[in-house]
């Protein structure tokens, strides 16, 4: 049984190339997200370390 999934990005058919994208720019898009804090995992904030909390080392 073969299942035709699509892009999560864009909706077209997956590459092989770039599973689980279609392409090299849905691939980049992906990426930016993440770098850009488009995407969150749920749970507590961690911690902001602090001029203060260094000087403790």
């Amino acid at each position: 049984m073969t299942t035709n999934r699509k892009c999560p990005i864009c909706g077209k058919p997956r590459s092989a190339e770039h599973t689980p994208f279609c392409s090299t720019r849905c691939r980049d898009r992906d990426l930016v997200q993440w770098l850009d804090d488009g995407y969150a995992i749920p749970g507590e904030r961690a911690p902001i370390p602090t001029a203060r909390d260094e000087d403790d080392i």
